[in-house]
């Protein structure tokens, strides 16, 4: 199997809960004002489950993007740590919206980096879902000149990006209670919305420990930038591995120090 570099892809996905202690605002009061999407979605993809605006949620992205195709963020429910199961993120007006959908275990902290498309000025959302079910909703605004959804990919121009499919280099930084691991992988992470070239993406990513154990589970949308990159926070010392789908059924495997 074949490896590839990859483009840094931080992404924030908070989740809220309607908690009596919340220090967020109510569940009716929108952080982002100018959003005319948030109905819409709470029912789509939150199944009109219990929500609050929550400030613990930080979902952060620049207030511009430079390179729409590029745009990194973060989400950070660390203030939620050990009560966190499961983080959506979303950008509300993309053609195709849906980001990730990330699953970490207690040995993963609740944060998250990916660099995704954005196709014009957009509300962001992350959503984080605690163990009672409920949701944390962390939200910001993007601005952009537009086009990242639609712009053909950069990957193909490049002589023999076929050869490279799925190459992965990463490694691991550690800080005072965690490791920080930064992970590249090369895929063109095609949408469909180009002319003439076909939906071609990774769809699933799982990083292990040593012994095989599920440490997170992602599951990706063709929203996810190509060469994608992801930052997870680690727990404990010892090897991991990631484990990555694509749409077509190709699966890549890359050991992290």
């Amino acid at each position: 199997m074949n490896w590839r570099n990859a483009c840094l892809l931080a992404l924030w996905l908070p989740l809220g809960a309607m908690a009596a202690d919340a220090p967020a605002a109510l569940p009716g009061t929108d952080p982002v004002p100018s959003s005319v999407m948030w109905d819409f979605y709470h029912k789509q993809i939150l199944g009109s489950a219990a929500f609050v605006f929550d400030d613990r949620v930080k979902l952060l992205a620049p207030p511009f993007a430079e390179d729409a195709r590029q745009v990194p963020i973060e989400i950070d429910a660390r203030a939620l740590q050990g009560d966190v199961v499961r983080i959506l993120a979303w950008a509300e007006l993309n053609p195709l919206p849906k980001i990730v959908d990330f699953q970490p275990s207690a040995q993963v902290l609740p944060w998250l980096s990916i660099r995704i498309r954005v196709e014009q000025a957009t509300p962001l959302r992350a959503a984080v879902q605690t163990r009672d079910g409920l949701w944390h909703v962390g939200s910001t605004l993007i601005d952009a000149a537009g086009g990242g959804c639609t712009a053909p990919s950069v990957v193909r121009t490049e002589a023999g990006w076929e050869e490279h499919v799925g190459e992965v280099l990463g490694g691991r930084y550690p800080r005072e209670h965690f490791s920080r691991l930064r992970l590249q992988v090369s895929h063109p992470m095609d949408n469909g919305l180009v002319s003439g070239i076909p939906e071609f993406y990774l769809t699933q990513a799982e990083l292990l420990d040593a012994a095989g154990k599920t440490l997170a589970t992602l599951e990706l949308f063709p929203a996810v930038s190509e060469n994608p990159n992801l930052g997870f926070d680690v727990q404990g010392a010892g090897q991991t591995h990631l484990r990555l789908r694509d749409n077509s059924g190709n699966e890549f495997n890359a050991a992290i120090p």
